[in-house]
């Protein structure tokens, strides 16, 4: 008999007249067919509305019926389908034992089986055959088949095939029940041939949304023209009904994508435009007019946010949406490895197995599922980072240590009998020590767990089947395999705000829906053709294929037109379009196509009196916009800058009157050290180092920040601290061992290579002294060969500058316990004394004259610098090498090891040949080098003082904050 069609515009009740035949046909055990498992769920609750009790029938998809056909005519011969998995195991396999010619280089990538994937099935769901495909890609397919042949399995795609062959050629296929179908706008060749069989042998009702001229239904016009020859006179096309609560509504289902020049609609509120500037901003936009409507009485329920990709928007969705309080469910899916169940299983699997880091372990022990004390596990973790242990044993071994005790079920997963029988005990230990067995866990984080751990429990008897069919179980290939699964989520609490992508939304209906992603190349998306099938080798294949292959696809811009059109008919009271008007770094974004095509169906008075924007520049909301207390607190302070009277009233009227002060004083605090203990302290400080000083000369906030407060990185790392104490180390080991390597206390020219190699070798040295660190490798690497090159570029430089001074003193330190006898009452000035330590001292062996040597990983000071920005390291290293040393000093000179590598700094005129070859602006006379370092010791005499009386204010040198400061998160100054 042939084939009942129903077709119509959207919301002309053709799915409601497909259901009521469906429940007419109940005592004939009937088959209704939907687009995906999700819909089963929300199918049978409608039905359940309409019909108390459902005696009889079958609601499933089209691999269900293909199921049932083949399950009732194959007598026994019906293989097993293949899994998900299974199927990529299988694919690798091919992949890697087809012997391949041009794609040989391409089948390297990890991707390209899972691309092959998508054109075997999509070749299998058009009914042809490997040798008509020919061929590299012919090959593949044919390999494939063979594989699936000896294992005695069969795909999700041969079982539609063979269902197809089954309907048309066996009479025990099909009983006469009726079959219903809706939700498919593009059916492939193996589900028509299904169809098309089953036509002639038992009542089938189809429907279909279509129009005939309408571009919004151009992309299923083939199918509705193959449906139609199907059905003869049994077509029933369907008007639209008044189903829409506005005739905006109504009224714009009807002119979407149509030629006429008819007069602009007008709105009445029921058609919306929300644009902001980036991806969370316009979330918020969105979840500020949820909070309107959820206030206004309407059902979370009956509002569905429509986003292109719920994958890509999930995160921000949480963001935005959590912190403002809508309530909202994702019908979608969710990767496990994003779930904190997920998280913490595959961390420990790693850790394992596949030599994961020590993030990977910590996630697991941080984690509930681990069993223990957060804070056992934050001490251990701290421990380990502050000393850069990264290498897999010595974390377990230092964890275990740290812990007290072995980690229970990382040695129960190492010593299980098999990987599968472990992690199956991991995962039910991990549920157990966060839910425990005293009351079946409930809620929704305890149903996501629920739902991770059937998944991997799912997944682990599908590679147990593989491992005995031969296929790889190791470690390594479990862990991707559990990486790749993913948990499908179902909005199924009332009281949550659906979102869902355009596939999804076709077959519901809400009151108020938002459409999002309407900008320009994200809906309609840019066309990308697929590696293995471009469009005319599709062409070729149908012409060439079996009668009734169909593998050309519909024009994506034709698809997206058909998805933008079902979007903006969902709903039936109130429709919002959402795009982004520049990006979150303030670029520009074009609008949609199909923004465009709405805007443009309206007046410009009435698309601007129903359009709220939000530009970059709006972090805080519009006060009588706020949604929440939150937001009406920000927006009051933001008011505060331009009205403050009218803000602190606002702000006492509202209870935010203490959290507004706050903000006020946040930035204008008083800076000054006004605590007794601390000033008693500073008062009762006599010593001070060189270096301390100079730092409260740049900025005292800087100083305050770095030399009281003393705040520390938890992970160590190769910075130019570290690199500034690995060079200088180095430095001083390669001048103490000159004389020992060479017999010579300065660089012979001519043995420059050797003192190159040398240096080197000092290097090494130094690094493998950090042994508190334990560096990767790559690191040290790293290290080696940055200063390696630069050391050797200072010491050709050193050669070149020819000093005749000898090196004879390194890293003198003066002023503290560590120092020599005689140097550790430091230098001492009018009611303080100074404390530092001087790189290097080189001597003239012929007097008692010498001149100070001071590393610098950055710029060299020049003598002009040195007095223009207060420098009072050198002038008081210099005062140091005469009055503890006991050495005439001829100057200080600051030696760059990057860079251009120069000498600079300040030298007495008479100096000039026992230190040549600087810059003359270098050399001073001698009245001006002593006022400078008398100007030295005022400068820190007064710096002392304002220490002292805990004088503490955002000064910094050149007035505002240098770009390499890292203290400003914690000083609380403004900065200009």
């Amino acid at each position: 008999m042939p084939l009942a069609l129903l077709v119509g515009p959207a919301n002309a009740g053709k799915v409601a007249s497909l259901l009521d035949r469906y429940l007419a046909a109940l005592d004939r055990d009937p088959f209704l067919v939907v687009p995906n498992r999700g819909e089963i769920e929300r199918i049978e609750r409608d039905l359940l509305r309409r019909e108390p009790a459902l005696l009889g029938g079958t609601i499933g998809t089209f691999d269900d019926l293909a199921e049932r056909v083949v399950r009732r005519a194959a007598n026994g011969s019906a293989r097993p389908v293949l899994s998900r998995i299974q199927r990529a195991y299988v694919l690798s396999r091919v992949v890697a034992t087809t012997a391949l010619d041009g794609l040989a280089a391409s089948a390297k990538f990890g991707g390209f089986a899972g691309a092959l994937g998508d054109a075997v099935a999509e070749l299998a769901g058009a009914l042809i055959e490997p040798a008509e495909v020919g061929g590299e890609l012919g090959r593949l397919y044919g390999a494939y088949r063979e594989e699936l042949d000896r294992l005695g399995l069969w795909d999700a795609d041969a079982m539609r095939g063979r269902a197809a062959d089954l309907a048309a050629g066996e009479l025990s296929a099909w009983d006469g029940s009726p079959v219903f179908l809706y939700g498919f706008e593009d059916l492939t060749g193996a589900q028509w041939g299904l169809l098309e069989a089953l036509s002639g042998r038992a009542e089938v009702c189809a429907s279909l949304p279509y129009e005939p001229g309408r571009a919004a239904f151009e992309a299923v016009e083939r199918t509705a023209r193959d449906l139609a020859e199907l059905a003869g006179p049994r077509i029933d096309e369907l008007a639209a009904q008044g189903w829409y609560e506005s005739p905006t509504l109504a009224q714009l289902e009807r002119a979407l994508f149509t030629d006429t020049d008819a007069e602009p609609l007008s709105d009445d509120g029921a058609v919306r435009f929300l644009e902001a500037a980036g991806t969370r901003a316009a979330l918020e936009l969105v979840g500020a007019e949820i909070l309107e409507l959820l206030r206004s009485g309407l059902a979370a329920e009956e509002i569905a946010v429509i986003v292109p990709s719920v994958e890509s928007r999930r995160a921000t969705l949480d963001t935005a949406f959590g912190s403002l309080g809508v309530p909202f469910a994702v019908e979608g899916s969710v990767r496990v490895a994003r779930t904190p169940f997920g998280r913490a299983l595959l961390g420990l699997l790693r850790f394992a197995f596949a030599r994961g880091s020590r993030g990977d372990l910590y996630a697991f022990l941080r984690s509930s599922y681990a069993g223990l004390a957060r804070s056992r596990v934050d001490m251990a973790e701290g421990r380990l980072r502050g000393r850069a242990v990264r290498a897999p044993e010595r974390v377990e071994a230092e964890t275990v240590r740290l812990l007290g005790h072995p980690i229970g079920m990382l040695d129960e997963l190492r010593t299980a009998p098999g990987v599968i029988e472990g992690i199956r005990a991991l995962a039910a230990g991990m549920l157990r020590a966060a839910w425990g067995l005293d009351r079946p866990p409930v809620g929704e984080a305890a149903g996501l767990d629920l739902l991770a751990e059937e998944a991997v429990r799912r997944a682990l008897d599908e590679v147990e089947a593989w491992a005995a069919l031969g296929g790889d179980a190791s470690p390594e290939i479990v862990v991707q395999v559990i990486e790749q699964l993913t948990v499908p989520t179902r909005a199924r609490d009332r009281g949550r705000v659906v979102v869902l992508d355009p596939t999804r939304a076709r077959t519901r209906r809400f009151q108020v829906v938002f459409v999002l992603g309407l900008e320009e190349g994200v809906l309609p998306r840019r066309a990308v053709e697929p590696p293995f099938l471009p469009e005319g080798r599709r062409r070729e294949l149908e012409q060439s294929g079996a009668p009734g292959a169909r593998l050309v696809r519909a024009d994506s811009l034709a698809r997206d037109r058909y998805l933008f059109y079902t979007a903006c008919t969902r709903a039936w009271r109130r429709l919002y379009l959402v795009r982004e008007a520049a990006t979150d770094d303030g670029r520009p974004l074009q609008p949609s196509p199909f923004w465009d095509e709405v805007v443009s169906r309206f007046s410009r008075p009435d698309v601007l009196r129903f359009t709220r924007r939000r530009a970059l520049s709006a972090l805080s909301w519009e006060l009588h916009l706020a949604p929440t207390d939150h937001e009406r607190a920000r927006s009051i302070a933001a008011l505060a800058s331009s009205d403050e009277r009218q803000a602190r009233a606002l702000a006492s009227a509202g209870g935010f009157g203490r959290r507004l002060e706050r903000a006020l004083g946040a930035f204008s605090r008083e800076t000054k050290l006004l605590s007794p203990a601390v000033l008693q302290g500073l008062r009762e400080t006599g010593r001070f180092s060189a270096t301390e000083l100079e730092r409260f000369v740049d900025c005292s906030s800087m100083w305050f920040v770095e030399r009281l407060l003393d705040p520390k990185t938890i992970d160590p790392k190769v910075d130019a601290r570290l690199r500034g104490i690995v060079a200088h180390q180095t430095l001083r080991s390669f001048y103490a061992g000159l004389p020992k390597r060479f017999g010579t206390d300065s660089i012979d020219p001519a043995r420059l290579d050797e003192a190159v190699e040398f240096i080197h070798e000092c290097l090494r040295e130094a690094i493998a002294g950090q042994v508190r660190l334990e560096l990767p490798e790559v690191d040290v690497l790293e290290l080696e060969g940055a200063l390696g090159r630069d050391l050797e570029l200072f010491l050709r430089a050193e050669v070149e500058l020819g000093l005749p001074l000898v090196p004879r003193r390194f890293e003198v330190s003066f002023g503290t316990s560590r120092s020599a006898p005689e140097l550790q009452r430091g230098l001492e000035l009018e009611g303080f004394t100074v404390s530092g330590k001087i790189d290097r001292v080189d001597v003239d062996l012929f007097s008692a004259s010498a001149v100070v040597q001071d590393y610098k990983s950055g710029e060299a000071f020049s003598a002009r610098k040195i007095a223009s920005e207060r420098r009072l390291q050198m002038p008081l290293y210099v005062l140091a090498l005469r009055d503890l040393l006991g050495l005439e000093p001829l100057g200080g000179l600051y030696r760059s090891l990057s860079g251009e590598r120069e000498a600079r700094g300040m030298v007495r005129a008479g100096a000039r040949e026992s230190v040549p070859g600087l810059h003359a602006r270098d050399y001073m006379e001698e009245e001006a080098f002593w006022d400078q370092v008398d100007e030295a010791v005022g400068l820190a005499g007064a710096a002392v003082g304002r220490i002292r009386s805990g004088d503490v204010r955002h000064d910094p040198r050149f007035g505002s904050c240098p770009t390499w400061c890292e203290s400003w998160p914690i000083c609380r100054v403004r900065r200009p």
